[in-house]
């Protein structure tokens, strides 16, 4: 069905859900095939955790290996967020970007990599807390204080400020998935 629906060969669908699988983002049920897999509460937790060290490094990173020209581009991405709060796609589009960006300035092929199993497997739990437009400013603000301490070339103070977003991040998350399971119980 999905090679039919994308007009493709079975064969690279079938490699597809085997990688997805291998990532543990795609179980296979008898009968039914491939489905994307449900996390656990504690594996929502260790997700994050994650995600806050490998932030929280790359933030620490940066602030040592950025370009002045990485950090002008961090600063317009974060600026150019200010201006979407209302459109949520822009907005979690831009917050990608503004990630991806600091990976990259940590000058880290390694950390990239970790933080992109992470980023995949994060895809899972639907859509950002970026919608919300609340959290969407508090974002912005939280990403003024690492690009502060940035622009400091401060990586102790970069660090505790991605670690601080990381975790409001995942508090967001939490009510977000919280307030899903209440819905669905209705």
């Amino acid at each position: 069905e999905l090679a039919a629906r994308l007009g493709v060969s079975r064969t690279p669908v079938r490699e597809a859900i085997r990688r997805l699988e291998a990532d543990g983002l795609v179980d296979h049920q008898p009968r039914s095939g491939a489905v994307v897999r449900q996390l656990a509460y504690p594996e929502i937790m260790e997700l994050y955790e994650m995600r806050t060290v490998l932030e929280g490094t790359a933030a620490r990173l940066s602030a040592r290996a950025a370009s002045p020209m990485e950090l002008e581009a961090l600063r317009s991405i974060n600026a150019e967020m200010a201006r979407a709060v209302e459109d949520a796609a822009r907005l979690v589009r831009l917050n990608r970007q503004f990630h991806a960006r600091l990976l990259d300035a940590a000058r880290n092929r390694f950390l990239l990599r970790a933080a992109a199993s992470v980023e995949n497997t994060l895809l899972i739990l639907g859509p950002s807390a970026m919608a919300a437009p609340e959290r969407a400013r508090q974002a912005v603000e939280e990403h003024e204080a690492v690009l502060d301490a940035l622009a400091a070339r401060d990586g102790q103070r970069a660090e505790a400020a991605m670690r601080e977003h990381m975790e409001r991040a995942q508090l967001t998350r939490l009510r977000i998935l919280r307030q899903k399971d209440e819905a669905e119980r209705d």
